[in-house]
């Protein structure tokens, strides 16, 4: 027992003396206050996961678009044309908000964006007035507003950047020159007249210009006027209802969209009239169903407004990132078709 507990403490002390040389060299406290240099130090997480200078995520410039809705062919091909055009562009990035036709629901949509920080917001206006507030926020926020295909009523231009789209009092114009270049001048003509979304730039324009044109001509006369929304079937509705009243006293319909033109075929053709035929049809848009029915001898006129307007947008997104002056008003080129120039363009027409 003796012999075992002498062993052992002669162990303990070499043991100790061990310890006490490993400290000395391994773990000794430098002229600085911190530890020696072969000490191994905590990760930094800069250095186990280095940045990039150049990240796609830096690159990308965030565009929020509030639509109106889907209400149209018309407006489905604007739509497409925004998502092709930012979806096939790594530096873009696009945030969509279908506004179902509601005004409240655009209001939403651009604080939204605003709340979010995008780079810029593109707004298709359901109705001209009401938007001063909101985009007084987005001025505010330093953020670029762009207007689509309809216009808006406010105080000071400078809350909006740029109006990209149509000229809807010339194509009121075109549609009511060419009605009587075709019709002959004259000729004593009713008119019944389908008007879009009571309020949107697009119905008041084309009224004003179409209204412009007849006024100057005693022989034309526009005998009813409503609202059918932009739409096929409030189009149609709206045309059983002129016909029901005035079936034998129409001469002639203009319509503010190819959609409603369509529904007004519909309604003619089970009213047991013959559409481009018994009653002159001209419409606006350009959409390939009109050009088809341009080629069917049911539609007589359509005249384009470009919904594809999602390259000029895009353009000028650039352009204002990069200091550029921009026009106010970046308009559409646009036509006016009829007879066999419909139908050579059919086969080229893409919405």
């Amino acid at each position: 027992m003796f012999k075992f507990k002498k062993k052992s403490l002669v162990m303990t002390t070499v043991l100790a003396t061990v310890l006490l040389l490993s400290a000395c060299s391994g773990n000794a406290v430098n002229g600085n206050g911190g530890k020696a240099n072969n000490t191994p130090s905590a990760p930094k997480t800069e250095d186990t996961a280095p940045k990039s200078d150049n990240t796609e995520s830096d690159k990308k410039i965030v565009v929020g678009f509030s639509q109106i809705g889907a209400e149209s062919g018309w407006r489905d091909a604007e739509t497409q044309s925004i998502k092709d055009t930012f979806g096939n562009d790594a530096q873009f990035e696009l945030k969509f908000s279908d506004a179902q036709q509601k005004q409240e629901n655009q209001i939403k949509a651009i604080r939204t964006f605003i709340s979010q920080k995008v780079d810029a917001i593109a707004l298709a206006p359901v109705v001209e007035s009401g938007w001063e507030t909101v985009l007084e926020e987005a001025k505010a926020a330093n953020i670029p507003v762009f207007l689509l295909d309809r216009t808006v009523k406010v105080s000071d231009e400078s809350l909006y950047t740029s109006f990209i789209g149509s000229d809807f009092i010339l194509e009121g114009q075109n549609a009511a020159k060419t009605m009587m270049e075709l019709l002959g001048e004259d000729k004593q003509v009713n008119i019944v007249e389908l008007q879009g979304t009571v309020g949107a730039s697009a119905a008041n324009d084309r009224q004003q210009g179409f209204q412009e044109i007849v006024d100057a001509n005693p022989n034309y006369k526009i005998i009813k006027s409503q609202s059918g929304d932009f739409t096929r079937a409030k189009g149609k509705e709206v045309m059983e209802a002129f016909l029901k009243s005035d079936g034998k006293n129409i001469q002639a319909v203009y319509a503010h969209n190819d959609d409603m033109a369509l529904g007004a075929i519909q309604a003619i053709e089970e009213y047991g009239l013959v559409p481009g035929v018994d009653i002159f049809i001209v419409s606006v848009d350009g959409t390939k169903p009109a050009f088809e029915a341009i080629r069917d001898g049911k539609l007589n006129v359509t005249v384009e407004c470009n919904p594809l307007l999602g390259p000029q947008l895009k353009q000028a997104i650039l352009d204002f990132k990069d200091g550029v002056t921009l026009e106010k008003w970046i308009k559409s080129d646009e036509d006016v078709y009829f007879g066999q120039k419909a139908i050579d363009a059919l086969p080229n027409r893409t919405y």
